[in-house]
């Protein structure tokens, strides 16, 4: 069974959120009760996002993040990014059997696939800034 990651994902939604919610400035508990999502792993997110120069992020009892620059002003590439998230696509690590040809050469072969896939990816996430996303969720209502 494949294994998903939902850093990007929860990145986004946490970034999205701090874009929408009035005044900008949130806590971590609002923040993991919107993602539905353990504490912890929220406040690890926002950390990354934190050191990535996209949220400032002030601690203690009354500790909150916001925005570190305007929504217009962030990509859903920077987002991607800071958010540690691994390649969208990977090649197994199954050894190789030396008898058949697939097998050999499958890596090589997939491996330049695979890379202008990411970078068409990331491509696209360049193009799409906090902003035009934030503006989607709010197209749709509640």
């Amino acid at each position: 069974m494949s294994v998903k990651s939902v850093q990007f994902a929860v990145a986004t939604h946490l970034m999205a959120a701090l874009g929408i919610y009035p005044g900008g400035e949130v806590g971590s508990a609002t923040l993991a009760e919107s993602v539905k999502a353990n504490r912890t792993f929220v406040r690890k997110s926002l950390s990354k996002l934190s050191k990535a120069g996209l949220v400032l992020t002030t601690r203690g009892k009354s500790g909150a993040s916001v925005l570190a620059r305007p929504p217009k002003r962030i990509t859903l590439l920077d987002i991607y990014r800071a958010s540690g998230a691994p390649p969208a696509f990977a090649i197994h690590s199954y050894p190789v059997e030396k008898r058949c040809p697939v097998s050999c050469n499958l890596k090589e072969c997939m491996s330049a696939v695979l890379s202008q896939a990411q970078k068409s990816f990331e491509k696209s996430l360049a193009n799409i800034t906090l902003a035009d996303f934030i503006r989607q969720i709010r197209a749709k209502g509640h």
